[in-house]
């Protein structure tokens, strides 16, 4: 997936989403997508909701800075991350 322009205090991540997991965690980049397993269930948007919170989380970011922008239903996603850069999101991520 192609990778949307950004600004220099925001950006846009693929995100690959595996539910029903063991426990939430982020497995790092598989090229420039995110892999990332979520506990919660795809139901009524738990899962969507675990992965904002996860993601937020890991960047030291208010859950508000972390939003679905594409994908609300398929396990690839895109999120749309305000108040860092591309590179920090990406650095702050990684194993």
């Amino acid at each position: 997936m192609k990778q949307p322009a950004q600004t220099k205090l925001s950006c846009k991540i693929s995100v690959k989403v595996t539910p029903n997991a063991r426990a939430d965690e982020i497995r790092g980049f598989t090229g420039d997508v995110l892999v990332v397993r979520i506990k919660a269930q795809p139901v009524d948007g738990k899962a969507n909701d675990a992965l904002v919170r996860v993601v937020a989380e890991a960047l030291g970011l208010p859950r508000a800075a972390v939003s679905l922008d594409h994908g609300a239903t398929a396990r690839k996603k895109l999120l749309a991350i305000e108040g860092i850069s591309r590179e920090d999101a990406m650095a702050r991520l990684a194993p």
